[in-house]
């Protein structure tokens, strides 16, 4: 016999080809094996009581995992307009919810914040944006500098001013940005809460915008026909928005309040996208950006800083904590940023197990690390064993937000844990394992009586969720025990994983 050469096989060649049907034949020996074993298994159930949930559990569908795909960039309406007229409620009014934090105090939005929006069927990009104040200083020019971006970044702009003051030397200071960024402004007279601030808003034709249309975020009065002219205004498709992928992974970024989840942000989306500052709980809106980091899409979520107990908070911060929690049920993996230059506290493990109960897959990320001195590292390790013991299958990347450096290490860490999250064990390999595993280890005696597992399947993915059905209660050590053992047999990195039990009578004979 020859090759397609003409070259006669040698010894090699046929050791080489007799050992690779050798191992195709046993893998195929395995599975039969295994698939055998979970229709004896399945067979074995039918002595039990089942209800419907079971049955539908038991034949539940393998995992398909989400496809990228390409959405049109949709249209962007920024909203603008100088601290405290009311932006923010306009932004809830136009979504429907109470999405943006809202309070009387100026000030309390600073980050340019992107929602997605409807309206009479039309979907848009709704940017809400921090008050904008001329010779601002400090926090408050860098929040002036977001709402200018946002501006320069969006198709077209409400600018929304305050009927019960009038026109302002600030909003003539705003009308002079707009002008210069050539985009289609909406003025907007908010709080004409009534017919009768309607002839108030009549001074504010002095900006020279058009006619201004009046409107009540509180009440909802004016803002569909408000609306309505923005949706002329807009193109069908953004000329400046970058076309989006439907389908990148979700990263929320988590921590303590001015633990650098912003400065991390900004350096991988290479650009000043969120405000930083000094002083601590600067973030308040959850901030979507969509990030290229490591040859991979990925969009990043910057939260607001958790703070020590939610029900001591007050104002502004209590909502941006729920906010986070909100965001972070959206994502897919969670950064939790903890400073390296401070002890680990109870807060940091606090929102270490927010992670933990929402599912989500996990990374924990030790910013400052240029800071570290010889003595601190030990102490840090000490603290990493003695608090953070609960999560050590959770992968940990070294890093600097301010100045990017290992920054590239996050990608193959949420790689790692978000592959352990869509992992799903095959039902005879599954059942296999706890077979070996309960011979090696039975569960203890309780009563007079021993609990046995009956039969094992994986409910779901995201988090890997698996099912015993058994004779009995099996005890929490113990089933922590299947859960060490899964790790050490199938990995699970940067995973929660999940172990319930269906506790399942027989059949009573009928006589």
């Amino acid at each position: 016999m020859t090759d397609t050469q003409g070259h006669e096989p040698t010894a090699d060649d046929v050791e080489f080809d007799e050992g690779a049907t050798d191992a195709v034949e046993t893998e195929q020996v395995e599975y039969e094996t295994d698939e055998a074993r979970v229709q004896a298994l399945r067979a074995g159930l039918a002595g039990y009581e089942l209800d419907d949930e079971d049955a539908a559990l038991l034949d539940g569908d393998a995992f398909d995992p989400d496809a990228v795909y390409t959405l049109p960039a949709l249209p962007v309406l920024a909203i603008v307009g100088r601290p405290n007229v009311g932006k923010s409620a306009l932004v809830n009014r136009i979504l429907g919810r109470r999405e943006a934090v809202v309070e009387d105090t100026p000030g309390v939005t600073r980050d340019r914040v992107s929602y997605k929006a409807e309206w009479n069927g039309r979907n848009f990009t709704l940017v809400d944006t921090g008050g904008w104040e001329p010779d601002a200083r400090g926090i408050d020019r860098s929040v002036a500098i977001q709402a200018e971006i946002a501006v320069e970044l969006a198709d077209a702009v409400l600018f929304v001013v305050d009927v019960n003051v009038g026109p302002t030397s600030t909003d003539e200071h705003v009308v002079r940005m707009l002008r210069q960024s050539k985009r289609p402004v909406i003025l907007v007279a908010n709080k004409a809460d009534d017919a009768r601030r309607d002839l108030e808003a009549a001074s504010l034709w002095s900006l020279g915008l058009g006619e201004p249309l009046p409107v009540s975020a509180a009440h909802g009065r004016g803002v569909a026909d408000m609306l309505d002219l923005a949706m002329e205004a807009l193109p069908e498709i953004s000329a400046v928005a970058k076309e989006e992928l439907g389908g990148p992974r979700r990263v929320a970024l988590l921590g303590r309040p001015n633990v650098g989840k912003s400065s991390l942000l900004n350096k991988a989306a290479g650009e000043e996208r969120v405000v930083v500052n000094e002083i601590a709980g600067t973030t308040r809106d959850p901030v979507d950006e969509q990030i290229e980091l490591g040859g991979r899409v990925w969009r990043f979520v910057d939260t607001a800083g958790i703070r020590r107990r939610v029900h001591l908070q007050q104002g502004a911060d209590f909502y941006a904590t729920l906010r986070t929690q909100a965001a972070l049920e959206k994502a897919e993996v969670a950064v939790v940023l903890l400073d390296v230059t401070e002890p680990l506290s109870e807060q940091d493990v606090r929102i270490i197990d927010l992670v933990l109960e929402s599912g989500r897959a996990l990374v924990l990320a030790f910013n400052k690390w240029d800071q570290l001195d010889d003595d601190r590292r030990r102490y840090l390790e000490r603290e990493i064993e003695k608090d953070l013991a609960h999560v050590d299958w959770a992968p940990r990347v070294n890093i600097s937000a301010r100045t990017g450096r290992h920054l590239e290490k996050l990608v193959p860490a949420l790689e790692t844990a978000l592959d352990s999250w869509d992992t799903r064990i095959p039902t005879g390999k599954l059942n296999a394992f706890i077979a070996e595993l309960t011979a090696a280890h039975p569960h203890p005696l309780r009563g007079g009586k021993q609990a046995r597992i009956l039969f094992a399947t994986q409910a779901s993915t995201r988090p890997p969720t698996f099912v015993l059905f058994t004779t009995g209660f099996l005890d929490p050590q113990y089933r922590r025990f299947i859960q060490r053992r899964l790790r050490e047999d199938y990995g699970f990195e940067g995973s929660p994983i999940v172990v319930n039990m269906r506790v399942r009578e027989k059949r009573t004979r009928r006589t």
